[in-house]
């Protein structure tokens, strides 16, 4: 069974830049496409990027694109997601989960999941 802690979270300035952390407890993170998923207050959670196992092939959702890169390192067990330009809506939990057999934007098709980090973008 795997497990994730997320770090790296904070209050930023909009317009200003975190780099998330997740940390596998087992290097057989390393068969599973993981994504990161973040949910604000009141609101449903929603898919945010996603990397295949390999780290091959990446994926965003439309209102990240071109401000946030994700990226893994399977031999440190690590995935990040680094974010840039970061606006007030970008405010929310973030989660870390795995997968295996590829990217998914369906919550529910994951199944391991971190506890989450809070991300504030506020003036």
């Amino acid at each position: 069974q795997l497990q994730f802690v997320e770090s790296g979270g904070g209050l930023v300035q909009p317009g200003g830049s975190l780099r998330l952390s997740c940390a596998a407890s087992r290097a057989t993170m390393g068969y599973y496409a993981i994504g990161w998923f973040r949910q604000a207050p009141g609101k449903e959670r929603e898919g945010v990027s996603c990397i295949t196992s390999d780290g091959r092939s990446t994926n965003y959702a439309d209102s990240v694109k071109g401000r946030f890169t994700i990226s893994r390192d399977n031999a440190k067990k690590a995935v990040y997601l680094q974010m840039s330009s970061l606006k007030p809506e970008d405010t929310a939990v973030y989660y870390c989960a795995a997968r295996r057999h590829g990217c998914s934007t369906s919550v529910s098709t994951y199944t391991y999941w971190g506890q989450g980090t809070q991300v504030t973008v506020s003036s």
